[in-house]
């Protein structure tokens, strides 16, 4: 049997960082981890080959090659998947498709041969026995969560490390909270699932065997989920892991806001080299807050939060939102002072929208609020379903926001603040951080953000203002700033698309 295992292509958005991987001469930013993992799942004797389309092309030869193709994706990626899709049946190739988009949304591809649904530890095994007898159905699903215990390493050798500018890895799967426009609890569950200790310092092991040397993504939803496990079992050998390879890895993740409540965990996640840490804020609304069921981020003070967790030597990256209910006319310039004075330099702010799973889609649909918008960015100008809020006011809004926090002034201003609060575990530069393909970054970032562009007065500025307040950050502050050139990048394209579109229904 031989397996084609494609990752489809994210549009331009601010997670794709598509901008800004190409100045370190990487095509993406983080592997499929996901198929690369079913791929460890499917039996040894088959043929099987991964191709992400964030890394290069897919041709005709490379379908006819293949007796199925699997496909896994978010609904971000549609557009992408459908294309692949059309391809497929054009060469009367079949197809298999699971992961987040088709889990939710399974009925609106009828094209598709079989759909694989939720976790592939329970639904794949059914498949490959049909399979095995030919007596395949169309659709696998089923409510029961695995255990993660069994879950195998990621099929490395399947893909070029050297395009990613990190790795990924999962330690836990579910979420503890309900934010209502989430849909995780309905994907994975409240009650986080854990790998063993063995088996998570196992696939470092693997990454590290496999020459792996810098930035790995711990792509959970909530990586401190279950706080006890954490600090008693898998930290502590975490840290111990990291001395005894001389500190191979720099670990990026995604938390609650409540991480900055408990010391012990937070000087235990830097001693153990985390860097940087996904942190859902929304906003600084109360009301809004409430409204979305964020009740861990209400009643504190979040900028103390954020600047707490900066103090422990991990950069805050964040996700904002605007268009809840209860959002005051306000809530723009409320959102601009909040970012500006936390120090989130990746702050990445978007429309509310209702996804299929999530509470709010529920919410919106009893009410009769649904829109057939299908987007799947919250970037672009568009909604799902009618706000509270005037429309043209809303939109207006989102974008003084966006225009503002990332104009190169406000954005490297904010570089500046984080720097104030940075303590990192590490005070020298690393090779790493050193070597040709940083420097050559430095150059590209110099030519593009210091010379074309119309804020380069301010991005040496940020050079200089680092050189002589916090030299040890240079590194930090040239990827930086690069960062704020991919999110304008991305930014303007959505402005000309929303005004062309508007201009088309005038």
């Amino acid at each position: 049997m031989r397996v084609l295992l494609v990752y489809p292509e994210y549009p331009d958005t601010f997670w794709s960082y598509k901008y800004a991987v190409g100045f370190i001469n990487k095509q993406a930013a983080y592997p499929p981890l996901g198929l690369l993992t079913v791929a460890a799942m499917l039996p040894s004797e088959w043929e099987k080959k991964v191709q992400d389309l964030n890394v290069e092309k897919l041709d005709d030869d490379q379908l006819r090659w293949a007796d199925y193709v699997f496909l896994s994706a978010m609904a971000v990626q549609r557009e992408s998947v459908k294309e692949v899709i059309e391809r497929c049946q054009k060469l009367e190739v079949k197809v298999v498709a699971g992961g987040p988009l088709f889990t939710t949304e399974g009925e609106e591809f009828g094209e598709v041969d079989c759909l694989v649904l939720n976790e592939a530890e329970v639904t794949l095994p059914l498949f490959l026995e049909d399979l095995q007898k030919g007596t395949l159905k169309r659709v696998y699903s089923t409510a029961e969560k695995p255990v993660l215990t069994e879950t195998p390493v990621p099929a490395w050798d399947l893909i070029n490390m050297n395009h990613y500018v990190a790795m990924s890895i999962q330690y836990s799967r579910g979420c503890p909270f309900d934010c209502e426009f989430c849909n995780i609890t309905f994907l994975l569950g409240h009650k986080p699932r854990l790998k063993n200790r063995d088996q998570f310092l196992g696939e470092l092991d693997v990454l590290f065997l496999n020459g792996w040397r810098g930035k790995v993504f711990i792509v959970d939803d909530n990586f401190i989920g279950n706080k006890a496990v954490l600090k008693n079992d898998i930290l502590p050998a975490l840290i111990d892991w990291m001395k005894r390879y001389k500190y191979p890895f720099k670990f990026i993740t995604e938390a609650s806001i409540n991480l900055a409540d408990d010391d012990e965990l937070l000087e235990m996640m830097k001693k153990a080299g985390f860097i940087e840490v996904f942190v859902g804020i929304e906003t600084p609304d109360e009301g809004s807050l409430k409204e979305c069921n964020k009740n861990h981020n209400v009643h504190r003070n979040l900028v103390d939060s954020v600047k707490k967790i900066h103090n422990h030597g991990m950069q805050v990256s964040a996700g904002f939102i605007v268009g809840f209910d209860n959002d005051p006319s306000s809530i723009f310039d409320s959102q601009i002072n909040f970012i500006q004075q936390s120090g989130i330099v990746t702050a990445m702010v978007g429309m509310l929208n209702a996804i299929k799973g999530s509470k709010l889609y529920e919410r919106m649909q009893r009410e009769g609020r649904l829109l057939p918008n299908t987007s799947d960015s919250n970037t672009d100008f568009t909604l799902n379903f009618v706000p509270k809020m005037n429309y043209s006011d809303l939109m207006k809004g989102y974008e003084k926001i966006v225009t503002t926090i990332y104009d190169p002034a406000f954005f490297n201003r904010r570089v500046l603040e984080f720097f104030k609060e940075f303590k990192p575990l590490r005070k020298r530069l690393t090779t790493h951080e050193l070597n040709l393909c940083y420097l050559k970054a430095l150059f590209k970032a110099s030519f593009y953000l210091g010379i074309l562009e119309k804020g380069r007065l301010s991005y040496w500025v940020l050079l200089l203002k680092t050189l002589l307040k916090h030299p040890r950050f240079f590194p930090e502050a040239v990827t930086l700033a690069v960062y704020g050139f991919h999110f304008r990048k991305v930014f303007a394209f959505y402005q000309i698309k929303n005004n062309t579109d508007t201009l088309g229904e005038c």
